[in-house]
């Protein structure tokens, strides 16, 4: 891990020296998931072009509610997150810790309404071999959905962190490491919901 070059701005707020923010492993990390995501949706848009009638049909069959939904909620957490950083370049551990909580707790409610929108696809018996556009649906959304448990999981790491004092303005790069991968989480949600509940 890399320590932060905390720098005084004339404003007298501090930023962190590190570019791009977070731990360089992170970036890596989150390079190679946009690429595992960008050849899925290049795959997804090709079938897509061979077989639009099919594709179109079953596409109305998927709950447009419930991914516009989450998709508000992944960006709504995002944003806790960013008060998060903020926070903890102020010197404000607790704050910190309680912005990362209501950005896991949005990544709850994300879970729970993938759960129901999963279990109906399943009852109504729709798999990944029913067609070539649920053969997509279901893996893109269950990749993703992985995505955001992880997310959850590196979030609640670093949450407890920072309520145990683990963070200070100074060294902070742990919750810019944790947020930048959270972000990434929401904007693949923001590009897979209309590329395959919306766009016909």
């Amino acid at each position: 891990m890399q320590t932060d070059q905390a720098t005084l701005a004339a404003d007298g707020t501090r930023h962190s020296g590190n570019y791009p923010p977070g731990d360089l492993a992170i970036w890596l990390f989150i390079f190679a998931e946009l690429l595992a995501f960008g050849v899925f949706f290049l795959s997804y848009a090709f079938a897509r072009a061979n077989n639009v009638e099919l594709f179109n049909q079953s596409q109305l069959h998927l709950n447009r509610e419930s991914g516009a939904i989450n998709a508000l909620v992944l960006i709504t957490s995002s944003y806790f997150v960013v008060r998060a950083v903020a926070a903890i370049k102020e010197g404000h551990e607790r704050l910190c810790a309680n912005w990362l909580g209501v950005a896991i707790a949005l990544g709850f409610v994300f879970i729970v309404i993938k759960v129901f929108e999963f279990h109906a696809k399943f009852s109504a018996g729709i798999s990944l071999s029913t067609n070539t556009f649920y053969m997509f649906y279901l893996s893109l959304t269950l990749f993703h959905f992985m995505h955001v448990i992880l997310g959850m999981i590196i979030l609640a790491a670093v949450m407890i962190k920072a309520r145990s004092g683990g963070y200070s303005p100074e060294n902070h790069t742990g919750v810019e490491t944790g947020a930048s991968y959270w972000h990434m989480v929401d904007l693949v949600w923001i590009i897979l919901f209309p590329l395959v509940y919306v766009i016909r």
